[in-house]
């Protein structure tokens, strides 16, 4: 069996891998706060024929290819205004939030297209709750209790101190850049309602993508706080600040991703062809018997 022939199948498997990896960002070319992927090739295990000790030096042959990582490029999308107050766009390429499932499993993610809930939670748009400080207390005063932000007005628990109106009513909230949520009364008082944190970490490529724009495998990546993964307010430890009112987009370069599909699709041509050539190698040697 001709080895050209193994090279080539190798070829064509590992060129379609590419081939997924690119249409897989061009369709999420629109996705918010999606990364796009990159694949990139290495040699495989080379035949030795004769050792180096020669003059001549060593004769190897190639067995073909193999895909030897499949990276996310982390680097920041384009800045969309939406004016939601609950749409969060992080300034910064390094920092994630933290949102948490109904099973307490935790999740980074980037995309801030989050909503409140019925019950006052800050969540994405499965559910999944965003994680924070919770206290209430008064503007600029200091946090204590972590937990899933619940933006409300409960006049019950309202910060002690504050100078307001028994009758004042929650009039709107608005996302600081260092995550605080500020409350507004309907008689011009304010108060902090809790704070978003961020999270980020060491090698962000050993994340792995669950879908809903999510990220899990979050121990091995280096979290902030090490197996704690203790979460810091944004703009500290290289997170970025929050702006509220946009988002971030896809950071998928289409001009470029189409180049690359050019130039993926005539490698796989190419691997196509040494199948078909050594085909008719082997032919022909099978005819030599005629």
């Amino acid at each position: 069996m001709l080895s050209s022939l193994n090279s080539g199948v190798a070829g064509i498997r590992n060129f379609q891998a590419k081939l997924d990896v690119i249409g897989n960002n061009i369709a999420n070319s629109n996705t918010i706060a999606y990364k796009a992927a990159r694949a990139t090739f290495a040699d495989t295990f080379s035949q030795t024929m004769q050792g180096g000790s020669t003059a001549g030096g060593s004769l190897q042959v190639g067995s073909g290819v193999q895909t030897s990582a499949i990276k996310n490029d982390f680097s920041r999308g384009v800045f969309q205004n939406t004016g939601r107050a609950s749409d969060l766009y992080i300034d910064g390429a390094e920092g994630f939030f933290t949102v948490k499932d109904s099973e307490g499993r935790e999740f980074a993610t980037r995309a801030g297209d989050f909503v409140v809930d019925k019950d006052g939670y800050l969540v994405t748009n499965e559910g999944y709750r965003v994680q924070g400080f919770t206290d209430q207390v008064l503007k600029g005063g200091t946090f204590t209790t972590r937990g899933d932000i619940r933006i409300h007005d409960d006049v019950g628990t309202r910060p002690s101190g504050l100078t307001a109106s028994a009758t004042a009513r929650a009039a709107g909230f608005a996302i600081q850049a260092d995550g605080r949520v500020r409350m507004h009364l309907s008689d011009g008082s304010e108060y902090d309602a809790g704070q978003v944190l961020m999270q980020k970490f060491e090698d962000p490529n050993l994340l792995q993508k669950e879908g809903n724009n999510l990220f899990g495998n979050l121990e091995n990546a280096g979290p902030l706080g090490g197996d704690a993964m203790i979460s810091v307010a944004p703009g500290q430890n290289g997170t970025g600040t929050l702006i509220s009112g946009a988002l971030e987009m896809s950071n998928v370069d289409l001009a470029s991703e189409f180049a690359e599909l050019i130039t993926t699709q005539r490698g796989f041509q190419a691997n196509a062809r040494i199948i078909t050539t050594s085909d008719e190698v082997l032919q022909e040697i099978v005819n030599l018997k005629h």
